[in-house]
């Protein structure tokens, strides 16, 4: 046969923003051979007819590290098109670490990322100490999709600091070791070096990640030590540096200093936030003022609002108050019957408007819901009203609307509530900047509360489909050619002969995200939101069809991709 496969008939969008045009597609040996129209039989011929065939899209920003190894497929990011998942953001990895301290990077990792300690344990077969070998470990695992990983900080830190990790500054020695370690990171394949110097990071006990207690001039050894190599990008976890002017240029004359002494770009996530609308447009101005002095940044940005769901299937903000512990300590079922009591719900509408005294933490959040700033979810339609507004029309109170909404749809139905990206005109235009990417899924974290692997899918449904804000030549190249540049990752992101045949096939008048749902597929039975799409007839890997409907083939042509 001259081709292992061919796409026939289907509208090529090649990722690099030109239009749209008619051709088939050959691969050979997992590799784009022929663009064009294309006459020779193939082992195997799928049509594309009334679809678009687009590279295969980068999510630049996950957190796959445990997943990879429970989960073939790659869920749910594979769902919705992503080919290639960079792993290891914001200093969280699973090495640099020897076997029996495992738990310090459990510790890094429970809270901060919401990654079950018990699934980690159950799930992960320790087999190396240091990067290198982890790689090679991950090389050999079977994969539906692609990865890239960094070496992270925390991880790094304490396998060479031990408990001193999570208390004190490095020394000089440990900071020359940490730096040895990051080059022969980079020198197996890590695609860069990830830390995170953010307050919400902290572990089960209520104390900083072990990156964060980190002075600048660590962090800033490290990535002078990437620049030496030539190789990698630098992610972090940025810092609050709050509203004071003095404040933020220090802290902006530091990012920008770093990119260009050290040569390495630079990449971290901004949100815009409604109690701080004005905090978020200086950082992009700090993206234009860095490229103007030599170096190279880019902020990762979202598709849409950063909502956590929540759900009586998986966690409401009440479920440790007094009352409401009882009841959702019960099955499902048993659950219903009691939230039909009258009785019982008007203690527990009680209960939850009391002030709340705990803790602030990262992703359900444990304090009452703003109910103007909730939404209900039983589909994915975004443009709704809040449930302050629908209590009022109803004359009931919000907990008691969530309650009978949830009732209603038989359990099946979100409140959606949004921690950051509120306004959608700023997600717009930051999405729109030249050096921001379309990307931070955060897949494989907060698995149970947040359901972004569907970033991609919301931006062509919603973004150019609905709102046409985008054009689909536009859409798909900030998800697939920008991404796949910026991480250096220069055989994706393109159709183009000789690259690598990662593609997508879909029908851009129904691609979209389903309605999460709730399963408990985890190691050790533990609970998270699964999320298929719409629309995508085909994801293809290395040449391999990987999904057809959502379906697996049984096929694992993923790679490991090495910098």
């Amino acid at each position: 046969m001259a081709y292992d496969l061919v796409i026939r008939n289907g509208t090529v969008v090649d990722g690099s923003g030109g239009a749209a045009y008619r051709a088939d597609v050959g691969v050979r040996d997992g590799r784009i051979a022929a663009i064009g129209r294309i006459d020779e039989r193939a082992a195997r011929t799928l049509d594309a007819e009334g679809h678009v065939v687009a590279p295969g899209f980068v999510d630049g920003h996950t957190h796959m590290d445990a997943q990879v190894f429970w989960d073939p497929l790659g869920s749910c990011s594979c769902y919705h098109g992503v080919t290639t998942a960079v792993m290891g953001n914001c200093g969280f990895t699973l090495a640099p670490c020897r076997a029996d301290e495992a738990d310090l990077v459990f510790r890094n990792l429970e809270r901060a990322e919401d990654l079950s300690r018990d699934a980690m344990l159950a799930g992960i077969r320790w087999s190396w100490e240091t990067f290198p070998q982890f790689l090679d470990t991950v090389e050999a695992l079977p994969k539906g999709i692609n990865y890239a990983g960094y070496i992270g900080h925390s991880a790094l830190r304490t396998y060479v600091m031990g408990e001193r990790a999570f208390t004190a500054a490095a020394t000089e020695d440990d900071t020359r070791r940490m730096c040895s370690l990051v080059k022969e990171a980079l020198a197996a394949g890590a695609i860069g070096f990830s830390t995170s110097r953010t307050f919400n990071h902290t572990t089960a006990d209520d104390r900083p990640v072990a990156s964060r207690l980190a002075d600048w001039n660590e962090v800033r050894a490290i990535v002078n030590a990437m620049g030496e190599t030539g190789k990698g990008v630098f992610e972090l976890a940025g810092e609050a540096p709050g509203r004071d002017p003095g404040r933020i240029r220090e802290y902006f004359d530091r990012l920008r200093d770093l990119a260009v002494e050290s040569g390495v770009p630079q990449t971290w996530g901004m949100f815009s936030a409604r109690v701080a609308p004005e905090l978020w447009r200086p950082y992009f101005d700090l993206l234009d003022e860095t490229a103007a002095a030599g170096g190279r940044m880019y902020a990762q940005v979202h598709s849409r609002a950063l909502n956590v769901l929540l759900s009586f299937e998986a966690h409401t903000p009440f479920d440790k108050w007094d009352v409401w512990k009882d009841v959702r300590a019960l099955p499902l079922a048993e659950q219903k019957a009691k939230l039909a009591d009258p009785a019982l719900k008007a203690k527990l509408v009680e209960v939850a408007s009391r002030p709340y005294t705990g803790p602030r933490v990262v992703g359900a959040e444990a304090r009452p819901p703003e109910w103007d700033w909730v939404y209900p979810m039983a589909d994915m339609g975004f443009d709704k009203p809040s449930m302050a507004e629908l209590a009022r029309a109803r004359g009931v109170h919000p907990v008691e609307l969530m309650i009978d909404l949830a009732l209603e749809h038989d359990f099946r139905i979100y409140f959606r509530q949004p921690i950051a990206n509120e306004n959608q005109d700023h997600v717009l235009e930051m999405m729109r900047h030249p050096r921001a990417l379309v990307t931070f899924s955060d897949s494989g974290a907060h698995v149970a509360q947040i359901m972004d692997s569907s970033l991609q899918t919301h931006l062509l449904a919603y973004w150019v489909r609905e709102k046409q804000a985008f054009t689909l030549e536009q859409a798909v190249r900030r998800i697939t050619y920008d991404t796949a540049t910026v991480w250096g990752l220069h055989d994706r992101g393109l159709i183009r002969r000789g690259l690598a045949a990662d593609l997508v096939v879909f029908d851009p008048a129904t691609i979209g995200a389903r309605l999460p749902e709730v399963v408990h597929d985890l190691p050790a039975g533990a609970k998270r939101l699964k999320q298929t799409a719409t629309g995508i007839r085909h994801t293809i890997v290395n040449g391999e069809v990987l999904l057809t409907d959502n379906q697996p083939t049984g096929a694992t042509p993923g790679r490991l991709l090495r910098s």
